[in-house]
């Protein structure tokens, strides 16, 4: 990649003191580790849409579906600021070229999902999404998000991160001319990460890719809108197995018996959980040097983030 992949995050995770209580949420993962890679775009709901710090701290009301934003002990509803202010922020986002968007959880403006709303009795259910989180999902709905405690989650953060590399790199191709070699060209060093999250839509893609009816803008524009849904799609062993075993078919005329013994014991061990998958991806990242296979050289599969990130190494 060339371009530099730029994040959406709650302002108060990177430790500004910007919450209600004139505190933050300074998450040193996001800070001190993801931070290396991206070029962060904060934003915080309330501070933008004109609320102080500190200040009278909110809740969601009503219905899930339809929530009200409204102050604890005062009662002073503004859901209609916010949803105006979010409407228009969304629109200004479009200019920043995202990869994704990391929010705080539980917020009522700013939580993706598993937020409170309380009914007309005070009883809360966790069943709310706070109303700038989903302005911004509805507004991108390709567009990788998470929130700070589920990036404690292992696969869930291998996934996310997984996915920002991703979308820097379709940024990369839209931007440029609609040609045909460079669609092939992206696709081609995709497949088997398409593969691991979805064999479905790799094989719908592939047929896209090969469809000389369509114009170079329809194509991209279909092939952006499937390579976002596929990549939604989270990878489970059995799917990983798969792929790797592909892999592995690229080697059929160059391992020697002990070599191919050696990975089919690893594959097993991953298979099992007894290995993570970092440890079959080394080995076969080994064999492709040493064979020198051309093609599985340039697979983002076998590569798709920087390695000190260490998130193979739990999944």
């Amino acid at each position: 990649m060339t371009g530099t992949i730029k994040l959406g995050v709650s302002r108060c995770l990177l430790g500004d003191k910007v919450r209600y209580d004139g505190g933050h949420k300074l998450d040193r993962f996001i800070v001190n580790t993801l931070g290396q890679y991206v070029t962060f775009v904060p934003v915080c709901p309330e501070v933008e849409c004109g609320l102080g710090t500190p200040r009278e701290a909110m809740r969601l009301v009503g219905s899930p579906e339809s929530p009200r934003l409204v102050t604890r002990k005062s009662g002073v509803d503004h859901t209609e600021r916010m949803r105006e202010w979010a409407a228009a922020r969304v629109s200004e986002l479009e200019e920043e070229d995202l990869c994704g968007f990391i929010f705080k959880s539980g917020s009522p403006s700013s939580g993706m999902e598993r937020v409170k709303v309380y009914t007309d009795k005070g009883m809360p259910h966790k069943k709310g999404v706070g109303l700038f989180a989903a302005a911004f999902m509805a507004h991108f709905p390709l567009l990788p998000v998470e929130d700070d405690g589920r990036l404690n989650d292992p696969k869930l953060r291998e996934h996310f991160i997984e996915l920002i590399f991703v979308f820097r790199r379709l940024r990369e191709l839209l931007a440029g001319e609609k040609k045909m070699g460079r669609l092939v060209d992206f696709h081609t060093r995709h497949k088997l990460l398409i593969m691991a999250h979805s064999p479905n839509h790799y094989r719908m893609m592939g047929k896209l890719v090969a469809d000389a009816s369509l114009p170079p803008e329809e194509k991209y524009r279909r092939y952006e809108t499937l390579l976002g849904e596929a990549m939604k799609l989270k990878t489970t062993v059995k799917k990983n197995i798969n792929v790797l075993q592909h892999i592995l078919g690229y080697f059929k005329k160059n391992l020697s018996a002990d070599e191919k013994q050696e990975i089919l014991e690893y594959l097993g061990h991953y298979r099992d959980g007894h290995v993570p998958l970092i440890v079959p991806i080394t080995l076969l990242n080994h064999f492709v040097r040493k064979y020198d296979q051309p093609y599985l050289k340039q697979q983002h599969y076998l590569h798709p983030h920087p390695i000190e990130l260490q998130l193979r190494n739990h999944v």
